[in-house]
């Protein structure tokens, strides 16, 4: 699926690919509505139906993913919230093999997430996952979300990667289409970014089941 031999940097996404994003879905879609509803004196069905019209407002863009405004947003402590379930923190199968693999070749591994620097402090903290990396960028650092071409502009600003001896693995479609008009050679989507969720459509990307299907 990758020609190693054609590949000097690995960029990677963190929730849904490394980690499964049944954390994240549970987080926002049940626990943080529940806490909400909670706050607000609301039915626990209006509460979450009040979030879900304003995450779709925001979808795709930097504010999105920020702890920071959705505190502002909300008037709630998200990070003590998300503590409260972070058990549920879980890495996908093979990845850290994938991981020591790739660097036992000598490849460049650069995480590339949109997540808030709260958050990946916190799945860092709970996965041990950051010494596998040669960089951990965030988008909120870039100022752009992975879905804009101002991300890889700025993100080739700082690590200067070649677009075309480069791959990126990442479950989102529109982040791989936004990748792919930038001009990355190499793109991989994930099948079951959630694993308590049915395959999702990869689009005409070639996709993976787990990251034993990468080894190189």
């Amino acid at each position: 699926m990758i020609d190693w031999s054609r590949i000097d940097t690995v960029l990677l996404d963190m929730d849904g690919t490394l980690l499964d994003l049944n954390f994240d879905n549970h987080f926002w879609q049940a626990h943080l509505p529940q806490r909400y509803a909670e706050s607000r004196g609301l039915p626990a069905g209006a509460g979450r139906e009040e979030l879900m019209a304003r995450y779709h407002a925001r979808a795709g863009t930097l504010e999105w993913y920020s702890v920071d405004f959705w505190e502002t947003e909300l008037e709630l402590d998200i990070m003590r919230f998300k503590e409260e379930v972070a058990h549920l923190i879980a890495v996908h199968p093979h990845v850290t093999d994938f991981l020591a693999a790739v660097r036992a070749i000598g490849k460049r591994i650069v995480l590339a997430t949109n997540a808030h620097h709260k958050s990946l402090t916190l799945k860092m903290a709970r996965t041990g996952l950051a010494t596998h990396f040669d960089a951990i960028v965030s988008s909120h650092a870039l100022g752009a979300a992975k879905e804009e071409q101002a991300f890889w502009q700025r993100l080739h600003a700082i690590e200067p990667f070649d677009p075309a001896r480069t791959v990126l693995v990442d479950d989102s479609l529109a982040v791989l289409d936004s990748a792919r008009r930038y001009g990355i050679a190499q793109l991989v989507a994930v099948k079951r970014p959630d694993t308590k969720q049915p395959q999702k459509h990869t689009g005409d990307y070639p996709a993976i089941d787990d990251f034993s299907q990468l080894m190189p």
